[in-house]
């Protein structure tokens, strides 16, 4: 970083697009940084998507900087079973022995909890929903967002966290998210004959995969992955479809199967989809999370990465005094990460029982160690540490001068 950086950088004008778990995390964090961060939001109101999320240690390490309560949130889980459709082992991944190496817990939580759990706290009349973001024009004192209803908002920094169908990413020319041929049929239900709420479970088959891992109470987060197409015809009755490929692959399936309705799928499938990472950007516009990198959710890390880039986006805009260098910093510091996460979410051998049926013969420390190692090294974890070591150590003055 430059010479420049050690002095405080002004504050800035940050116009953040998108109050998702994204941009509500990182105009959180701003406005901790002494920031002046509106929001902005097509949404008639702020709600959370349906369903669960699994927030790994990177993700919960972020929250923990950014002062967000976690306690009692959805459910810390122990250990991740991974079976074939007859109930082969595959892997019992050990979470507790993650935890111990990165130092949070892996927990299960509503996205909606979650979201609310970002939003305690936050200054709600710095949020305007109903406005859909239609371009993005540079000005001599910055930047203009103009908006669908004929409004406009200036500011120093924008930054686009409007999700996989991101109106910025769009602005900027960034290329377009590409199906990767696989769909989820996915929700949230109360399931009390779960036998373990700490230990969550993926069932790989020949042409489809599944999981139930539990968020809290009763509720258990289901989906089931099936190949996709665009020309995919929605069935009338897609209960019946799910049941015919996942009947009887094990007791606790089809217990989830005789309580699933139509209903439950309503909302559902889900494409699965992968952003081309984009390369650096121009002037004073980026984007963060889904808008930035939309994943396949094999790893669970779509979250978590959203939250390592506001992370880095903080320390960004700490670091630099010209706003563009700060953002182009941290899109190149994110990008080589990223595109490693995203480049193992959408590899096959994930989805093929034939093909992992031998990791089987892995033993399961060997696989926790692995997980354990590929979140650390995708996780600018020096950096993390660093960061959570001066709030801990400004937090401990501010306690000794008060």
């Amino acid at each position: 970083m430059s010479a420049t950086s050690r002095t405080e950088p002004m504050p800035l004008r940050v116009l953040v697009v998108g109050a998702g778990v994204g941009g509500i995390s990182v105009a959180r964090g701003l406005l901790r940084d002494g920031h002046d961060v509106a929001v902005f939001d097509q949404r008639p109101e702020i709600t959370a998507g349906g369903g669960a999320v699994t927030i790994w240690p990177n993700g919960a390490t972020v929250l923990a900087q950014l002062g967000v309560d976690m306690a009692g949130a959805g459910q810390l889980l122990s250990s991740v079973q991974v079976l074939t459709s007859t109930g082969h082992p595959i892997a019992t991944l050990d979470l507790t022995t993650i935890t111990d190496l990165l130092g949070e817990p892996v927990r299960m939580v509503p996205r909606r909890v979650l979201l609310e759990r970002l939003l305690d706290g936050f200054p709600v009349d710095r949020i305007r929903c109903g406005v859909r973001a239609v371009a993005a024009v540079d000005t001599r004192h910055g930047v203009r967002v103009d908006f669908d209803d004929g409004t406009s908002a200036e500011g120093d920094v924008v930054i686009g966290a409007d999700g996989l169908h991101s109106a910025i990413r769009r602005i900027v020319g960034a290329p377009h998210a590409k199906p990767t041929g696989w769909c989820s049929w996915q929700g949230l239900v109360s399931l009390p004959e779960v036998t373990d709420e700490r230990v969550a479970l993926m069932m790989i088959g020949e042409h489809g995969n599944l999981g139930l891992w539990p968020a809290g109470g009763f509720a258990v987060q289901w989906w089931f992955d099936l190949p996709w197409s665009p020309d995919f015809v929605r069935p009338q009755r897609p209960i019946e479809m799910i049941r015919s490929h996942f009947a009887g692959w094990s007791d606790v399936v089809d217990r989830l199967l005789a309580t699933l309705t139509d209903d439950d799928l309503a909302g559902s499938p889900y494409p699965h989809f992968r952003h081309p990472i984009p390369r650096a950007g121009r002037g004073a516009v980026t984007l963060l999370g889904d808008a930035a990198h939309t994943m396949p959710p094999t790893l669970a890390q779509g979250t978590n990465q959203a939250l390592l880039d506001t992370m880095v986006l903080r320390k960004a805009l700490r670091e630099f005094h010209h706003a563009p260098n700060a953002l182009r910093w941290y899109e190149n510091t994110r990008r080589r990460n990223v595109k490693a996460v995203s480049w193992v979410t959408t590899q096959q051998v994930s989805r093929s029982e034939s093909m992992l049926r031998p990791a089987g013969m892995i033993s399961d420390r060997l696989m926790t160690w692995a997980l354990a190692t590929f979140l650390r090294s995708v996780s600018h974890h020096r950096m993390s540490a660093a960061i959570s070591r001066e709030l801990k150590a400004g937090a401990l003055t501010a306690g000794l001068r008060s």
